[in-house]
């Protein structure tokens, strides 16, 4: 989901500075319960998605390719290149296979991501 500007809460986990985020390219993250998530820096937008390609069950997502489907932005597996939707998760070959997103909020005082896992 792009991010949004609001108030941190408890449930956010810190995660990296907005500006730590490369334009276009992932960044891997490791939860402390061990989720791995991608991040991507697209236009103004922060999205979060689950590492771990469902096709393969590797953790090469944050390595894929940033692309573009009928104006939305997408991420291309680096293993088999399926693209994924970074707004749902939702697999443009296959609608079986999704990537579990995250919500991010980005903080305006300090520009720190943060990711909250969804429900």
């Amino acid at each position: 989901m792009p991010a949004t500007t609001t108030n941190p809460t408890d449930d956010f986990v810190p995660v990296c500075l907005v500006d730590d985020l490369e334009e276009n390219l992932g960044s891997a993250v490791l939860l402390d319960d061990g989720t791995q998530i991608a991040l991507f820096r697209c236009d103004a937008a922060v999205y979060a998605v689950s590492n771990i390609d469902p096709y393969m069950g590797a953790a090469v997502i944050s390595r894929g390719i940033v692309g573009d489907y009928d104006g939305e932005p997408t991420i291309a597996s680096p293993l088999l290149k399926q693209r994924f939707r970074l707004t749902d998760g939702r697999s443009l070959e296959d609608d079986s296979h999704i990537l579990t997103t995250y919500r991010v909020e980005i903080r305006d005082v300090d520009g720190t991501a943060r990711v909250l896992l969804a429900d």
